[in-house]
């Protein structure tokens, strides 16, 4: 096997990519009190909220706490990850506040998952089957085989997967890694392969089909709007405090280091396929299409093990993911676990790549149905309501899930909600517009915003309306009202605090991780104003240059500039001398086509570099014009052509605001 084939650095997803090259520069902040952003106490109304919520829910049943702590052999409390220049990018300590009873401003259900996320360590699964946990956001999976470790899903970054191996083998024989399984095609599950190969390029690699074109293709080009997004749904401008972010619900939150990819040697493509793996027996399931557009499962027979990947896991997931990205199946989802449960029936353990474990067939069974069913019931039931006439909104409301799903804490909403996995559903099959023509053509919230405070009496007693409806503890009506108030008056300050006062209460009140830091986020934002950093794809420029050439050149065609472009007819050829490859870019009709066949005859320009230098010149590292007329390429054609050409491309805005306009 040829060691080169590892050298290839990263193709990523763009938007977590992003993410993780920004917080290298700007880490999240350190909590320095429970106020410090600003923040407004928890309002009687939400404690009282959160005391129904503990009332609800066996808050204090143990059996999860015993099944988190069962099997563990070491524990690195606390644990602090750091790259090579010593920037902290993992530390458990920031987390040490999340102990004891829920404080007032943390829904007890979501601090219940908060402390069980937290216990760290390296744990035994079952005879030669070990999982290291609370090392990043995913679990790192190691199966003994005849060689050495077969590690499934070696985390977010070189640095996290580097810490969790060297820890494993403090604890366990210092084996080499015969073999990587990766379950999906999420960042998470990849990023730190490079860390865990062997030199001797003897590690192999399985993955599922789809792999390498859904981790390196997925939503790259609308990247810039979902990492400010995802800055919202991550919490990453927030503390980590009792009135900051507390957990993902998933786990604590992403590693920020450095990622990358390696290609996988094996394609796992059919349900019920079986292979042996460094002498170990392995049977897998194809579930394209569930969490993540590549996924399987697998099945040891030999230790009746299941490993779910993340189509099951100890908490409602996302149809829909709040960064934005394309709806997800519940049908399919909830198909994927019941072939599951008859494939493997026999099953006595199951693991995941987030969580912690589960023995016994009959609770394995349970578990799976539930999850099974939670996916489908939210299916069934908003198309049952949507042929009856409800509305998305109508719909994410009405629908409550059955007794035994709603108290069953594997399936309550710590990630993905009932509301938007609902919505979501509605999407999937009728896409935005609900019927009512109203909200056919509506106007935008910039010029409703005024008219709406008009109708209402003015600012004055929009806000006075506002304050007595927050004392009454309807902060969603609130947050409605006032939004159209900052939006017609951005600088109302008194409307911006009692803004972010209820968005304060409807965070502290949230089950949902990222609804928690949503609001949050949004309240921050209305204080302080968006960030002064954003995630620009320039943080990202090494692991830019291994994004396929055919996706960087859409990711242009997204940065036209459509208005000042009409009129324009250009065509230019880049050929890349450093990997042979020549690409066209014609524009016409206001619109950007590419194509790779052949070069274009009649281009305006052929311009001749790297496709190193390319990056720098798209990423603003280097200047039009120094690049087109420098001696390092060579141009063929109209220089001022290509500069113009260049001129009608807009720059991302990295930190756009998204509670004011």
């Amino acid at each position: 096997m040829a060691t080169c084939r590892r050298a290839r650095s990263s193709y990523l997803l763009l938007p977590l990519l992003l993410i993780l090259a920004a917080c290298q520069d700007q880490p999240p902040p350190r909590d320095t009190g429970p106020g410090s952003q600003g923040n407004t106490a928890a309002t009687a109304a939400t404690v009282a909220a959160n005391a129904a919520v503990a009332q609800m829910l066996d808050i204090d049943d143990q059996r999860d706490f015993e099944d988190a702590t069962r099997g563990l052999i070491a524990s690195p409390e606390p644990l602090q990850v750091r790259m090579a220049d010593g920037t902290v990018i993992w530390d458990t300590a920031s987390y040490a506040f999340v102990e004891g009873t829920a404080p007032p401003s943390v829904n007890p259900s979501l601090w219940r998952q908060a402390k069980l996320n937290s216990i760290t360590g390296l744990f035994e699964v079952t005879g030669g089957v070990y999982q290291l946990r609370g090392f990043d956001l995913a679990n790192m999976s190691i199966i003994e085989g005849e060689r050495g470790w077969i590690l499934v899903d070696p985390l977010t970054t070189r640095e996290t997967a580097a810490a969790a191996l060297a820890f494993a083998r403090e604890h366990l024989e210092a084996r080499p890694v015969s073999a990587v399984i990766v379950t999906h095609s999420h960042i998470d599950h990849f990023g730190g392969v490079l860390s865990v190969l062997e030199p001797d390029g003897s590690t192999e690699i399985y993955a599922p089909v789809g792999f390498m074109e859904e981790a390196t293709s997925e939503n790259v080009i609308a990247g810039n709007t979902m990492s400010r997004r995802a800055m919202f749904m991550y919490g990453q401008q927030l503390e980590r405090s009792p009135r900051g972010h507390v957990d993902t619900g998933l786990g604590k939150g992403p590693a920020f280091g450095s990622p990358g990819i390696a290609e996988p040697d094996h394609i796992i493509g059919t349900t019920g396929e079986q292979r042996v793996i460094d002498g170990v027996q392995f049977v897998f399931q194809n579930a394209a299409g569930s969490e993540a557009p590549a996924e399987l499962t697998f099945y040891l027979p030999d230790r009746k093990a299941f490993c779910g990947a993340e189509v099951v896991s100890r908490n409602m997931h996302n149809l829909y993911t709040l960064r934005g990205a394309q709806v997800r199946d519940a049908r399919k989802w909830s198909a994927y676990v019941d072939e599951a449960m008859r494939l493997f029936p026999d099953a006595e353990v199951y693991f995941a790549s987030h969580h912690w474990p589960l023995w016994g067939n009959a609770d394995i069974v349970d578990f799976l149905k539930k999850q099974r069913d939670t996916y489908r019931y939210i299916h069934d039931q908003t198309l049952r309501l949507a042929a009856q006439g409800y509305t998305p909104g109508e719909i994410a409301e009405a629908i409550e899930m059955p007794e035994s799903l709603a108290q069953s804490f594997p399936n309550r909403g710590y990630y993905g909600t009932v509301k938007h996995n609902a919505r979501a559903v509605y999407q999937r099959y009728f896409g935005w517009y609900d019927g009512n023509p109203a909200h056919l053509d509506p106007l935008p919230p910039s010029l409703s915003a005024g008219r709406y405070v008009e109708a209402m009496g003015g600012a004055e007693a929009l806000v006075s309306r506002a304050r007595s409806e927050f004392d009454a503890g309807e902060y969603r009506w609130v947050a409605e009202i006032l939004n159209h108030l900052v939006f017609a008056e951005p600088g109302n300050t008194a409307a911006r605090e009692l803004l972010a006062s209820t968005y304060d209460q409807l965070g502290y009140q949230a089950e949902s991780g990222p609804w928690r830091d949503v609001y949050l986020s949004a309240a921050l934002e209305l204080r302080q104003g968006p960030p002064a950093q954003g995630v620009g794809i320039a943080n990202a420029v090494d692991l830019l240059r291994q994004t396929p050439v055919e996706e960087f050149m859409q990711l242009i065609a997204v940065m036209l500039n459509g208005p000042e472009a009409d009129g324009e007819d250009y065509s230019f050829n880049f050929v890349f001398t450093d990997i042979g490859e020549t690409h066209t870019l014609t524009l016409e009709n206001a619109v950007l086509q590419h194509r790779s066949d052949e070069p274009d005859p009649e281009a305006n320009a052929t311009l001749h570099l790297t496709h190193a230098l390319f990056v720098k010149l798209l990423t603003r590292q280097a200047g039009v014009r120094d690049t087109v007329f420098s001696d390092d390429v060579s141009l063929e054609g109209s220089g001022l052509d290509l500069v113009r050409f260049f001129s009608l491309l807009d720059r991302p805005d990295e930190v756009f605001p998204i509670v004011t306009p």
